[in-house]
């Protein structure tokens, strides 16, 4: 009778056949620009190729204002790239190599994930090469304001995880345990909160838009959401059981204007039942701009409505 395999040996060999698949695909990435009137290193990043003609995928606040850097992979070799286009709201961005690249990673879709799942983290660590971290998804479909500049983003819909991650991590992989990539890695909430942007429908959209266009033409509401379950009698009411509450509004936006609170639950947007973050993170493109958007919430035991009529997002740059 064969021995039993020990379980610390089949997580080993996830974990170190993900490294060992991702690593020559996710680059180091120094931001150049100005600094006190010279030109240099700005910041440091990861970022994962995701196509075989040399595109890149990063965090916007990684490149942030630059348009240029140097990618550097793990076989040694450096080339330099330039910034395709940046999308503040969901903290992505595309950059091309200037030169080869390795074979693209292998995308996957967040969508499929559930809480608990072995997650593996793949990146280049304040420009160390080959920084690999592993841990479960502890939340999805979280949101987290994030600081940028003087104005707070919202960063919708993202994985929460366990695996460790530092600052130099963010634009890395957040890879499941078939080396598909489901995530890009953020540190941008703060120093080991692991966070990543989701990799599906909505996000695929957005890098889709940045590969055409450059940028991204969004609509700004202003509300922070987290997963919650809907009360069994309201459930019973409207026919579904998950649901979306408001956990921060921001101040002076098209949410708080309308009249929307922190422990709202979302019931319908613009006539549609919401059960997730990306049930209202898809009507923030450009058609919903300045365009009225009808909004119930539950809210201290009974239904309200609102109209809330979302902004461009400004400073795309």
């Amino acid at each position: 009778m064969a021995a039993e395999e020990n379980p610390l040996d089949a997580y080993s060999r996830v974990v170190t056949g993900v490294a060992r698949t991702l690593l020559p695909s996710v680059a180091s990435l120094a931001v150049t620009g100005e600094r006190r009137g010279r030109t240099g290193v700005v910041g440091t990043g990861s970022a994962v190729v995701f196509t075989s003609d040399g595109f890149l995928l990063t965090n916007a606040h990684v490149v942030g204002v630059s348009s240029r850097g140097i990618a550097s992979f793990a076989d040694g070799v450096e080339v330099g790239y330039t910034v395709i286009g940046r999308d503040q709201l969901s903290d992505l961005a595309v950059v091309r190599a200037d030169g080869s690249t390795p074979p693209p990673a292998v995308l996957g879709d967040a969508d499929d994930l559930t809480v608990g799942q072995l997650v593996v983290a793949v990146g280049s660590p304040l420009g160390l090469s080959g920084s690999v971290t592993a841990g479960v998804v502890s939340g999805l479909g979280r949101s987290i304001p994030a600081q940028s500049g003087r104005t707070v983003r919202i960063i919708e819909d993202v994985i929460q995880t366990d695996a460790a991650l530092n600052p130099g991590n963010s634009g890395g992989a957040l890879a499941d345990a078939n080396s598909r990539v489901v995530g890009i890695n953020t540190a941008v909430a703060g120093v080991g909160l692991g966070l990543a942007v989701p990799i599906n429908a909505t996000t695929s959209r957005i890098v889709t838009t940045l590969l055409r266009d450059g940028r991204v033409r969004r609509a700004f509401l202003g509300v922070a959401t987290s997963p919650a379950p809907v009360p069994p009698k309201l459930a019973e009411k409207i026919g579904r059981s998950k649901g979306v509450r408001i956990v921060h509004v921001e101040p002076g936006s098209p949410a708080d204007v309308a009249g929307l609170r922190p422990g709202d639950l979302v019931v319908t947007v613009g006539g549609e039942p919401v059960t997730d973050a990306q049930a209202l993170q898809r009507r923030m493109f450009a058609e919903a701009i300045d365009v009225p958007l009808p909004i119930t919430t539950f809210r201290n035991g009974a239904m309200v409505d609102v109209i809330a009529r979302p902004v461009e997002l400004a400073d795309q740059a």
